[in-house]
């Protein structure tokens, strides 16, 4: 019997009710003792002391053996909450009717340590009596969110997000994701324990995942993995991230039908529905396979707004001619020392800045890591940081917006494989949305044993396709020409992405492809779409120029274009 470890969780507190330790059947810590006295004794659950769970037949509950130590540690440094002495007490009466009248008994507030007292809150500008939903890693109180009568919320300000409840999930092989603190104490009270909650709701256009990163630990051995959002269209957009960051394979979504979420099910609905309608949860439509239903939604949008605007990196000149969705993948050519790296930085910097993406980078020729960051503080500072910016609030900001926001796959052996093994883990672990391989012919596919150029080319375009379609994210693979040609005026000769090793394929494969190509006599950058799949994401043959700013190293764009392009046609 394990006393130490379970699952790679540090046991906490062996045997937290004090139940006969070793056996497999006993009383339950959650309703015995409010059993009828002759059946106080009954051996009504069952313990399973090698996964640390228990399960009672008589109130179809479960419930942890142990209490267990936080598992993985914060690479940051966050406020920790302070409750002041007396403060912080069990909710009260008036409180505690609130809650009764939204079918959450005592019991659960108490076994959740919901607590109740004043705080400040900025809505209303004074001290307010406020609900406290404590957000607890192992012993540790990480959060705090505070609610007031008037619904107003807040976070305990500088500390750490994690998810609601996530002490719970520990020893399951299944857990349930809510929305709202008020549905993990809802599902709590319909007798499903391992429910957590997200700490600050679903947005439409930006969800900020931090706290999924910060407890990805607590969810890699789910085999189950229940989404029980919100039906509204934040809601969605939050269950469609989560099942892109936890995997299809894994995730579950539940209906509640008419109502809006668990809290509102159980109480129209009673708690023994709600624990049906969790417990019949459907598995996320098998990949590779769509029905009519599944795309009902993208049909009737379609039907009513037409194509959607592709994604665009802010530079006016640029956007005009070209633009991108997600799973799909561009291919940037040009000739060497033409900025095509670096117009690549450029256009990372662009979707993080308008979209919050975050952008892995597998780029063996642009080392070492430091410069490559370095390159990026430029850009996002808009200017040259000197020594005396750091340690200044500036560069504080900027520099912990970089880490957060740009990984750097090191690797003594750059191979395709390993590659997107390690962009498929940074999806889930910190929620990439944008990969970049720089360049092709150092990134090789070491499984595909053909001598043919053409086959090979296929076969390593198809992987990548293959990778931004299952993680809906968008991939950039720079890939220099093989030969160069000078015309007549012994200039040379732009390059198309014919001039790739293997061309053909890389111009039918590609869903886009750009040239970079850098004019020295005039000291300008030219980007020209040499290819885009769909009409309204771009202009094929179009053209947009730059010069480059030396201490951001950004490029501006030339005023003549921002004034002759004409707008795509979705604009």
């Amino acid at each position: 019997m394990e006393t130490v470890e379970i699952n790679g969780f540090l046991i906490d507190d062996f045997n937290q009710y004090g139940l006969e330790a070793g056996k497999t059947q006993g009383t339950c810590p959650l309703c015995s003792a409010d059993r009828k006295p002759e059946n106080r004794k009954a051996k009504c659950a069952s313990y399973d002391w090698e996964r640390g769970l228990g399960t009672c037949h008589n109130c179809d509950s479960s419930f942890q053996l142990h209490t267990y130590k936080r598992k993985g540690n914060s690479t940051k440094e966050y406020i920790r909450p302070v409750q002041p002495d007396g403060e912080y007490k069990q909710v009260q009466t008036k409180v505690q009717e609130w809650f009764s009248d939204r079918g959450i008994s005592l019991s659960t507030l108490d076994e959740l340590g919901v607590t109740e007292g004043p705080e400040f809150m900025p809505q209303t500008g004074q001290k307010e009596n406020a609900i406290q939903f404590n957000y607890f890693m192992g012993d540790e109180l990480i959060n705090v969110k505070y609610r007031d009568g008037r619904k107003n919320f807040k976070l305990y300000k500088g500390a750490e997000k994690i998810f609601y409840n996530i002490n719970s999930i520990v020893g399951y092989n299944s857990c349930v994701i809510v929305e709202g603190e008020m549905d993990v104490l809802a599902l709590h009270e319909a007798g499903i324990q391992n429910v957590v909650s997200v700490p600050n709701g679903a947005t439409l256009n930006s969800n900020n995942l931090d706290y999924l990163d910060n407890c990805i630990d607590y969810l890699e051995d789910k085999e189950k993995i229940i989404l029980a959002v919100d039906a509204d269209e934040p809601g969605q957009a939050l269950k469609q991230e989560f099942i892109r960051r936890l995997g299809a394979e894994v995730c579950y979504l539940v209906d509640f039908g008419d109502v809006k979420d668990a809290n509102d099910y159980l109480i129209k609905h009673g708690k023994e529905k709600l624990r049906s309608v969790i417990n019949t949860a459907t598995q996320v439509p098998l990949e590779g396979v769509s029905t009519l239903r599944d795309l009902e939604n993208d049909l009737l949008d379609f039907v009513h707004n037409g194509f959607k605007p592709g994604y665009q990196v802010g530079l006016e000149n640029f956007d005009k001619i070209f633009s991108t969705y997600t799973s799909q993948f561009i291919t940037v050519t040009g000739i060497p020392s033409s900025g095509k790296s670096d117009f690549v930085d450029q256009m990372c910097i662009g979707y993080n800045k308008n979209y919050g993406w975050k952008t892995a980078f597998a780029s063996p020729e642009n080392k070492p890591n430091y410069l490559h960051a370095h390159k990026l503080i430029r850009k996002t500072w808009e200017g040259l940081p000197t020594t005396s910016d750091i340690g200044s609030e500036k560069w504080n900001n900027v520099t912990d917006h970089i880490d957060d926001n740009y990984f750097f796959i090191d690797m003594d052996r750059y191979t395709l494989e390993d590659v997107l093994t390690k962009g498929a883990e940074l999806v889930k672990r910190k929620g990439i949305k944008c990969l970049v391989i720089d360049p092709f012919n150092k990134v090789r596919d070491l499984n595909c044993k053909t001598e043919d150029v053409n086959r090979y080319t296929m076969e390593y375009l198809t992987k990548i396709e293959t990778f931004a379609k299952k993680y809906d994210v968008l991939v950039i693979i720079v890939a220099h020409p093989t030969k160069m040609y000078k015309d007549k005026d012994g200039k040379i000769e732009e390059p198309t992405m014919y001039n790739i090793k293997g061309g053909g394929e890389w111009y039918d494969a590609s869903y886009h492809g750009l040239l970079i190509h850098r004019d020295y006599e005039l000291k300008t950058v030219k980007a020209k779409v040499l290819k885009v799949k769909f009409q309204n994401l771009g202009e094929n043959g179009a053209e947009s120029h730059f010069t480059w700013e030396p201490k951001s190293g950004s490029y501006i764009p030339l005023a003549a274009d921002v004034v002759e392009n004409e707008a795509l046609p979705w604009e």
